[in-house]
């Protein structure tokens, strides 16, 4: 392009030399080919710290591009933006391509020609400034997006932590209610499917003890064969300082008619529990406030059939074992 810029400007002096213009004429076309050739070298000049600006731009672009990879959020908003501005700045080096073309047909073109051109010219240079300014908001905007994702990542990472510890915590108790029901029917070897059972759900160890194993029909004092099994429970109660006691009373659905001090089955309910707990407590050095008696009368029937067998199974008493979350407690709190 300069080359032929070059070529054309030889072309009109040699023109001008052999023409017969005088030397005035030829005085003023020389100035006019020399501001020419001075704006031309201001443009050329300008140009290239465009394209430098340009260069670095896009450089820093894509450096913003590189340090935003593997970032989990707006991925196609970015993309959307770099697809947009790549397509502005194919346009500008169009526009700098018929810019160009313009300039080489300004060699033999009038003033008015020079006129337009300039125009452009500033135009393009205004164009210029507008897309640099809009590459540094987008560039502001990834900084600001980039920092966000790394505060998200930051608080997800730190509640992960906080989840792994919450489900190793639960293992353990899991573990714990596991052990606990281990050495429970190891202890109550000789009474489990005698009228007693030992269950594990939900993170708790239950204890069921038939109403033939423990009380004669109506009554409340513990018999002797419950007791044996009792101070069995005891025993393993006694060496697991981390465990809660529930003991739960349950009757059927048939009235109590009771004159005395057992009046309903809300009654009976609760000082079977309160016995049953009273030999838990005299068997072994076991913390009373780990220990909770309570009746639940006839309203938690593990069948509610009406029938004689159904009644049987509803008649027990439950020895609900919970390991402490004191430990899961605390970490909760400190989410908070």
């Amino acid at each position: 392009m300069i080359k032929n810029y070059y070529l054309s400007l030889a072309l009109v002096c040699a023109v001008i030399l052999t023409s017969c213009y005088p030397a005035r004429k030829y005085d003023e076309l020389n100035d006019k080919y020399k501001a020419c050739d001075t704006e031309l070298a201001a443009l050329k000049k300008s140009a290239q710290e465009n394209e430098v600006k340009l260069a670095e731009l896009k450089e820093q672009m894509t450096k913003n591009e590189k340090e935003n990879i593997g970032l989990k959020r707006d991925t196609t908003i970015i993309g959307s933006n770099y697809r947009n501005l790549t397509s502005k700045y194919d346009k500008l080096d169009q526009l700098n391509q018929s810019l160009m073309d313009r300039l080489n047909k300004l060699l033999a073109g009038s003033a008015s020609d020079n006129a337009k051109l300039s125009g452009d010219l500033q135009l393009t240079k205004e164009a210029l400034l507008k897309k640099e300014d809009e590459l540094k908001a987008l560039e502001a905007k990834l900084l600001k997006q980039k920092a966000e994702l790394d505060e998200l990542a930051a608080q997800l990472k730190s509640r992960e932590a906080r989840v792994a510890e919450l489900e190793d915590i639960l293992r353990k108790k899991d573990q714990a209610a596991a052990d606990l029901k281990k050495k429970l029917s190891d202890a109550l070897l000789n009474f489990e499917g005698k009228g007693l059972t030992v269950t594990q759900k939900n993170g708790k160890v239950y204890v069921s003890m038939d109403e033939s194993l423990l009380f004669a029909s109506g009554k409340t004092n513990v018999e002797a064969r419950g007791v044996e099994a009792l101070k069995n429970v005891a025993k393993v109660l006694e060496s697991s300082t981390d465990i809660n006691v529930m003991v739960e009373g349950h009757t059927d659905d048939v009235p109590m008619k009771g004159a005395g001090e057992i009046k309903d089955n809300w009654d009976l309910s609760v000082i079977r529990a309160t016995s049953v707990t009273k030999i838990l407590l005299s068997n072994a050095k076991i913390d009373s406030h780990r220990i909770t008696a309570a009746g639940r009368g006839e309203f938690f029937p593990l069948d509610p059939a009406k029938t004689p067998e159904a009644r049987k199974k509803n008649r027990r008493t439950e020895i609900i074992l919970t390991p402490k979350l004191d430990e899961l407690l605390k970490v909760l709190g400190n989410n908070n």
